[in-house]
């Protein structure tokens, strides 16, 4: 049978939130959560703070929801509730009562996530998943904490640019590799060296890891800090982020493609384009190769 809790929760002005959540912890609460009271409607309202940075904000409306284990009775728990109405007059709503039964949330997470095939030859399919198409090239890569599972519009507009390409002999610069994802592609896709980089340390461990997962580790293939020095020219770049890094990275990255070789940016809106555009002009002519989502591939050749 699975275990289960008893979670008590409601409505509670910001300003006594904090207040509430330690009342209900020395309680006995296994967990207390606080969350914006309108997070699901118009009115939502947006914290922001540094990553890793705590904030001194809070909601101005909260709700403020805990869990107790089945010591304790729902009597005993709208009993408890009545405590802090009483202590906190008019900045407390009536509470909500119900059972919450264990879940198994790796089972529940893999199930939202399936194969996904990005053209006739290539696919991106979670460990736990059997290839749909079992003679087409099968890259396992199962969701984690860096970006490139393929199922994001971005990630899958430069699958499919560099599987429509003929790559055997060839080099590639995956920039911003994150899970690996690009520059493993290139790799199983013929490229005859591919270099991955990332300013995140976890992505590049996460990107090495799927290398060896996918049998593609050792020569031809390495993956790297940003921070190290990139050596040579590339016949092709190809970097996966965001507009704003892209503009930045532009002298960089306009310079890392060799003459008469090919670079591929995405991670860019449609209103953005001509800022990406105008940004590369000094070293390669890019136009909208694909869309997808509202996320376009831009594309171009440096001049030789």
């Amino acid at each position: 049978m699975s275990a289960q809790w008893l979670e008590i929760a409601g409505p509670v002005r910001g300003e006594v939130s904090d207040l509430l959540a330690e009342f209900l912890a020395e309680a006995g609460a296994l967990a207390v959560d606080l969350a914006d009271l309108h997070a699901e409607d118009g009115d939502e309202q947006p914290l922001y703070g540094e990553p890793g940075a705590a904030t001194e904000a809070r909601w101005a409306e909260c709700r403020v929801a805990a869990l107790f284990d089945q010591t304790h009775s729902p009597d005993a728990l709208d009993a408890l509730w009545r405590r802090a109405r009483e202590a906190w007059p008019g900045a407390i709503g009536a509470p909500e009562l119900r059972v919450v039964v264990e879940t198994d949330w790796v089972r529940a997470t893999q199930a939202q996530f399936e194969p996904i095939r990005i053209d006739d030859r290539l696919w991106v399919v979670p460990t736990w998943c059997t290839p749909p198409d079992p003679l087409a090239l099968n890259l396992r890569i199962d969701p984690g904490l860096a970006f490139g599972t393929g199922s994001h519009a971005t990630t899958g507009l430069c699958l499919r640019w560099l599987s429509s390409l003929d790559l055997h002999g060839r080099t590639v610069l995956d920039y911003g590799t994150g899970s690996g994802v690009l520059a493993l592609a290139a790799r199983a896709l013929g490229a005859a060296r591919v270099h991955g980089v990332d300013i995140d340390p976890l992505a590049v461990d996460t990107a090495r890891a799927n290398a060896v997962l996918n049998s593609l580790s050792g020569e031809g293939l390495t993956l790297a800090s940003a921070e190290e020095a990139i050596a040579g020219d590339w016949d092709i770049v190809v970097a996966n982020i965001l507009a704003g890094p892209l503009t930045v990275l532009a002298p960089l990255l306009g310079v890392l493609v060799k003459p008469g070789g090919q670079l591929a940016l995405s991670g860019i809106l449609d209103a953005q384009v001509e800022r990406i555009r105008a940004a590369y002009a000094p070293w390669v002519a890019l136009d909208v190769a694909a869309r997808s989502d509202g996320w376009v591939l831009m594309t171009g050749q440096r001049d030789g």
